[in-house]
């Protein structure tokens, strides 16, 4: 894939898109997640209709399902664009990162003390949890602050210091303390008291990394100390094989591409706040995320090492976006150029970029950018710049 590919998705004024979450939007979708969530014996049954029809009969068609703009789509854009902009400084990468951003910033959730930004659709997860259309997310609102400090990094503009700063806010005010203790400190994932998730707490960690050169002396020293504390708990939860449950409490599971989260997470913040005896614990998971995800047949990386629930699904664009993503940041360059080709050799067509690969072979989710095109379009535009 060439910078081209990139452009013809990120230099687009509309970036509403399709999903794969588009079926649980439905009433009859979330009715039936929201059984599944009480009840799993209930539940599977619906569940699995659901999935069924819109796999197998609604995929391409999309009869029912509207197409949504997604901050963290915006978000990934800018980051592509300054990627391009690194590697041929053309004004249009520029003009239209910023028009992206300001969208952004015209764009975060309502009725929070900082600014924040979600997913825009109300969905379930747990029998006790339900997030609204306006609730902001840990695990979102690091990918809009990424792109207005590296936007405002590249440019030397403090257009946007007011939304980085308020970001701040966000992070103190809104996100909810779920754990603490003299060492360790886990944060909610939404703005109440939902649910620990060590993929948030990593977000969390990075975003005061991120926030660190825009706050008063005082306000640094607080960060640092947060920071501190969020990856003691991450480092602290890993387990012995060097992987992390989703989620320290429930029916949990281990995938691919939240693993990544963690780890990428760590090592970006390392970058900024040293982090102790982080290179060990980016080397246990690097190795884990390989041993137990990677097909020796087809060299790209499977959704689950331990599942809690069946699928459909085969192998995930976001899986191995994100593993595409970790190795270039680790600078694994035989990695990160044999799993590109294949990506590109199982994932792309002529007709665009499918996110998922069922149990049948068959591509599923053309062009559906959040879930997980514009993953894949940055973790391309990265490997592009480090080449």
């Amino acid at each position: 894939m060439d910078s081209q590919t990139i452009e013809r998705f990120c230099l687009r004024e509309d970036l509403s898109t399709y999903d794969p979450y588009d079926v649980w939007k439905t009433r009859a979708g979330f009715a039936a997640k929201r059984v599944f969530t009480r009840s799993r014996l209930v539940g599977m049954g619906p569940a699995a209709m659901v999935m069924a029809f819109d796999t197998f009969l609604n995929n391409r068609r999309r009869v029912g399902y509207l197409r949504q703009e997604y901050p963290i789509v915006r978000a990934l854009a800018v980051l592509c664009l300054l990627n391009l902009h690194a590697m041929h400084p053309r004004p249009l990468y520029k003009d239209r990162a910023r028009a992206h951003l300001l969208w952004l910033a015209d764009h975060r959730s309502p009725g929070h003390a900082g600014a924040g930004w979600g997913l825009g659709f109300r969905y379930t997860c747990m029998p006790a949890v339900v997030y609204e259309p306006t609730e902001a997310f840990s695990t979102v609102t690091p990918y809009a602050l990424e792109a207005f400090v590296r936007f405002s990094d590249r440019f030397a503009t403090h257009d946007f210091a007011d939304v980085i700063r308020s970001v701040h806010v966000f992070l103190q005010n809104d996100l909810q303390v779920m754990h603490e203790t003299d060492r360790h400190l886990a944060t909610s994932y939404g703005t109440f008291r939902d649910r620990i998730a060590f993929n948030a707490v990593a977000y969390t960690m990075y975003s005061y990394s991120l926030v660190l050169p825009w706050l008063e002396p005082v306000q640094k020293e607080a960060a640092r100390a947060r920071i501190r504390k969020l990856y003691s708990y991450l480092r602290d939860s890993q387990r012995r094989d060097g992987s992390w449950f989703y989620s320290p409490s429930g029916r949990s599971f281990i995938d691919c591409f939240h693993s990544c989260f963690v780890l990428k997470n760590i090592v970006k913040t390392d970058r900024t706040v040293p982090l102790e005896g982080s290179e060990d614990v980016v080397r246990r998971g690097y190795e884990y995320l390989i041993t137990a995800f990677r097909d020796q047949h087809t060299g790209l990386f499977r959704r689950f090492s331990i599942a809690n629930r069946p699928g459909v699904v085969k192998y995930d664009l976001y899986d191995n976006a994100e593993m595409l993503n970790l190795a270039v940041l680790l600078a694994h360059r035989e990695l990160a150029e044999t799993l590109a080709a294949r990506i590109a050799k199982r994932f792309v067509r002529a007709e665009g970029i499918y996110s998922k690969i069922d149990l049948f072979n068959k591509p599923r989710d053309l062009n559906t950018l959040r879930w997980a095109v514009m993953p894949y379009l940055y973790a391309v535009s990265e490997y592009l710049l480090h080449a």
